[in-house]
């Protein structure tokens, strides 16, 4: 009760300071949202319950209805993640995994960083192609099984997670946000980078983030007992050969609709489909790789947290909050160009902590737009940089799929998960804004 009351203060002392800068309905949003964010931080209430909470607070504080509310607990994204689910719990079930780590292993040393590199590595790699919220659902088992020494199972997920999030942004097709920006330049008339433009211009980001974060995720980790349990590729039994041959179809699909995807938009197949279609493909009677019964592992607390991160993200649209939080920045045109990056990187990696990063970049980008036309200031590179940072929200789940995904795993507690991503949010903005300082401006208009 002593966490509720802290919540409830804290919702109420950002309500009565933010009043004094926006309007009431604003105020009384940001205070919910404070109240939710401490709630979620904090697990003063199982996961699930503050994730329904959306549901009563938006409508009775009067900041959107219910009918506004409700639908977004069950956006078309939701289903792509149960589909993704279901593939998961079925390598689970058949043991796959185990196959899939011993093979994974046997590229990189047998230590913690060795695996932590590796999982990484190859996360990012497949999210540069892939959704990363499919990538993420297809590791995380691997990452579980890997040892079962909790410490380093906690950092294993992390290391998924945030390598999902580090190569989405190698490739226009990698994150939706990216594929905003390309819309939005052909929008104001500017010619956007080709793909082999956007990999020259991202790949030191990239490249920097994937060599510092795992070394950070694997500090303190020397001395760690490696509970590895894999230590020989087995032979496939029929279900996981069978498994198996499902996932590569799934996979040749997914990469060949990455290809069509820009060429030919008319022929590209639906993600979200694809995905909850092969979910379901394994219970048909001639596969029958799960029953109904396997699905009572199913995370449904992640479900309501994909609903709640919706809802936030309706909210700011409906009340105008996000384009007030954005526009502030009109205050500080006059500031060395790296400062102004850093602060654009710093706002836009943040706020992408409590909303969707893909809603806050359609609201974010006509703002900067304006407030770089207007200042005389290279607007390219200030829509870049917000752009790419806001596929660099590390602190909370609802921040991105990745980190929502391996909460489901119910081995992280949020509080970690924050501690060691604010970290990596200050890392992921200082080396973006260095980059656009470095690099883009010679390249990029």
């Amino acid at each position: 009760m002593q966490k509720l009351s802290i919540g409830v203060g804290l919702g109420l002392l950002s309500f009565a300071l933010s009043s004094y800068a926006m309007d009431m309905v604003q105020a009384k949003l940001i205070g919910a949202v404070v109240f939710l964010v401490y709630l979620w931080s904090s697990e003063a209430l199982p996961l699930g319950v503050t994730s329904l909470l959306p549901l009563i607070l938006f409508p009775l504080l009067g900041i959107i209805d219910l009918k506004a509310t409700a639908p977004n607990y069950s956006k078309d994204i939701i289903f792509l993640f149960i589909g993704g689910f279901l593939l998961a719990i079925a390598m689970q079930k058949t043991r796959l995994h185990e196959i899939t780590a011993a093979k994974l292993l046997s590229f990189f040393p047998k230590s913690a960083k060795g695996i932590i590199y590796a999982l990484a590595i190859t996360s990012a790699t497949l999210s540069a192609f892939l959704s990363n919220t499919t990538v993420t659902i297809m590791l995380m088992p691997i990452a579980m099984f890997m040892t079962s020494n909790i410490r380093l199972r906690v950092r294993y997920l992390i290391a998924t997670a945030y390598g999902a999030s580090i190569g989405g942004i190698f490739t226009p097709i990698g994150t939706p946000p990216n594929l905003i920006l390309l819309g939005f330049l052909d929008d104001i008339n500017i010619a956007a980078p080709t793909f082999l433009e956007w990999m020259f211009l991202t790949a030191p980001i990239v490249f920097t983030m994937i060599v510092v974060v795992p070394w950070l995720l694997s500090l303190g980790l020397q001395d760690e007992p490696l509970a590895c349990k894999s230590s020989e590729i087995q032979t496939l039994t029929y279900e996981q050969h069978l498994l198996a041959k499902i996932l590569g179809l799934l996979v040749f699909l997914l990469l060949l609709n990455a290809l069509i995807k820009p060429l030919f938009p008319s022929f590209a197949l639906n993600e979200k489909l694809l995905l909850l279609g092969f979910g379901l493909l394994l219970f048909l009677p001639n596969i029958q790789i799960l029953q109904w019964e396997d699905t009572k592992d199913m995370p449904y607390e992640i479900v309501f947290l994909f609903g709640a991160g919706f809802a936030i993200a309706k909210a700011f649209i409906a009340t105008g909050l996000a384009s007030t939080l954005a526009g502030y920045f009109t205050n500080f045109a006059s500031l060395p160009l790296f400062v102004l990056l850093f602060l654009v990187a710093l706002f836009v990696s943040f706020a992408t902590e409590i909303t969707s990063n893909t809603a806050l970049t359609s609201i974010s980008l006509p703002v900067f737009y304006e407030f770089a036309h207007r200042n005389n200031l290279p607007v390219e590179i200030i829509l870049f940089t917000a752009t790419i940072a806001a596929s660099y929200a590390f602190m909370l789940p609802i921040a991105t799929p990745p980190n929502a995904i391996i909460m489901s795993s119910r081995v992280i507690k949020i509080k970690e998960m924050a501690k060691i991503g604010f970290f990596i949010n200050l890392i992921g903005v200082f080396i973006v804004s260095a980059t656009a300082i470095l690099f883009w401006r010679y390249f990029i208009g």
